[in-house]
């Protein structure tokens, strides 16, 4: 797919169609709007300085809603010891196919070998244990911004490397209930970000036992559909209960002076987000990116004609710095070794949501030539109150991207209480299927087998018992539980 410019000129090559194969459109997405590239290491992916200047964004909108609920930021080494990891006999289990081993330091073989972290609750509850002593030092409320490494057969840019980027937070708290407060708070803090700065629409509840993470009580999860109708696992929220306490000896003395066991839990999304966001708004022509998140929310071009530096370049400036001064992250691009219809194609491939050309034309008519890049559609805006009018479009952009991707979603969510109707949706990628399942393992894993779909989660309101048998087993059902294939 090109996108033809005057003369005819291709500007964006080699971006394959949706409906020819996702995947390689999705590939083609990363490399050609310069996201990712492949590094020499298998599996690492490079995150260049347009995806990394997304991951910022992601960063500082999320870092800012932690430090508004009380958390805090602190880091941890990127190695743990072999006997870490072995003190909580699920947790290793669970880690043990995806860990990185160091055997070496120098010329000399370690006395103990050490992981490079796949995650970090272990060196943290050593840590943990080590600081806390009375319920006065409770709660406990960090997170960590830091790399993990998981040793992945499989890898694809964002979605799946076995190096990537993430947030961590590692909380203790005095009771039980404190401890399911903080796991619920971050999953809904996960949900509000993700829809309205992603605009990417999110069904949040709790995992099967078999889906939770390894050593965890309850693991509830944010679960998101794709545009080709896979869904999306985009962050994750646990409650440890006392399992890493007891295995680690985190204790401290209760307000009755007895000593107890404190109560964890951990949370964390990644770059993976950012995969996301790709597939759920992207188009044949590349990125669509929400205004929220985008690096640059507008691109002014300004149209060469004439002394053009010297008339329509100063009004381009004049704009650029009042859009700034409304808080617009505004790119001005007034390099003239590419023609104005290069850069709009390339703009649209980045996915800047709102591009402004200008020329002299416009200046007489003092107006703006307006195009978005979610709907296409172009307008002329008034030079008077440009900025408090961007503001507003920007708004509406970013409303109109989240109703899109949910009525996606809900045109691609359906249910069935037929095995049979069940199995033959899932030959193709039917979206979310609403399912009556009687919660045992064995239904379960009996059709990831036959069918590949897994149990997303059971989403808050879908726990009561449906009045409808398991879809594998005929038994009594106990919930309905949101089946789908997943990245």
């Amino acid at each position: 797919m090109s996108t033809q410019g005057k003369g005819g000129e291709a500007f964006v090559k080699d971006i394959t169609p949706q409906s020819e194969d996702f995947s390689r459109w999705y590939l083609d997405v990363v490399l050609k709007a310069e996201l990712a590239d492949y590094s020499p290491v298998k599996g690492c992916m490079v995150i260049r300085p347009y995806g990394y200047a997304i991951w910022e964004q992601i960063q500082r909108q999320l870092d800012d809603r932690f430090k508004a609920t009380g958390h805090v930021n602190a880091y941890f080494p990127l190695f743990i010891p072999e006997s870490l990891l072995l003190k909580e006999a699920e947790h290793v289990e669970g880690f043990a196919p995806q860990v990185a081993w160091v055997t070496k330091g120098g010329t000399e073989e370690l006395e103990e070998k050490l992981i490079v972290r796949p995650t970090s609750e272990t060196i943290i509850g050593v840590m943990y244990q080590k600081w806390i002593q009375s319920w006065r030092d409770l709660p406990v409320l960090i997170n960590q911004w830091a790399n993990v490494v998981r040793w992945e057969k499989v890898t694809r840019p964002f979605l799946r490397t076995t190096e990537f980027l993430w947030q961590e937070g590692h909380t203790a708290h005095e009771t039980a209930d404190e401890a399911q407060e903080e796991t619920l708070k971050i999953l809904a803090l996960y949900k509000e970000f993700a829809e309205n700065v992603l605009a990417m629409p999110v069904v949040d509840g709790q995992k099967s036992e078999s889906e939770k993470f390894a050593g965890a009580s309850k693991t509830y999860s944010i679960e998101s559909l794709m545009g080709d109708g896979r869904a999306l696992q985009a962050g994750t929220s646990h409650n440890l209960g006392q399992n890493f306490a007891k295995a680690f000896e985190i204790q401290f003395q209760g307000r009755d002076k007895t000593l107890q066991h404190v109560w964890t839990t951990s949370w964390g999304v990644s770059t993976r987000l950012i995969g996301g966001v790709i597939m759920t708004h992207g188009d044949d022509s590349g990125l669509i990116l929400p205004p929220k998140l985008a690096p640059w929310q507008v691109v002014i071009v300004p149209i060469p004609r004439g002394n053009w530096k010297e008339t329509v370049l100063p009004k381009c400036e004049e704009i650029r710095d009042q859009l700034r001064a409304a808080g617009i992250r505004v790119k001005l691009d007034a390099d003239d070794s590419n023609t104005p219809g290069w850069k709009f194609a390339e703009y649209e491939m980045r996915g800047v949501p709102l591009r402004l050309e200008i020329g002299p034309k416009d200046i007489e008519k003092s107006s703006v030539f307006a195009a978005r890049r979610d709907t296409r559609a172009k307008q002329a805006l008034p030079m008077d109150g440009l900025a408090q009018t961007i503001v507003a479009l920007l708004d509406e952009i970013q409303a109109a991207m989240l109703e899109r991707a949910r009525a996606f979603r809900e045109s691609h969510t359906s249910a069935t209480t037929s095995y049979d109707e069940f199995t033959r949706m899932m030959e193709g990628r039917p979206g979310f299927v609403q399912s009556p399942w009687c919660g045992a393992a064995q239904c379960e894993t009996d059709i990831k087998a036959e069918t590949q779909a897994t149990i997303r989660n059971i989403p808050f309101g879908f726990e009561q018992a449906p009045d409808a048998p398991c879809i594998k087993c005929g038994r009594p059902a106990t919930v309905t539980a949101w089946f789908a294939k997943a990245y």
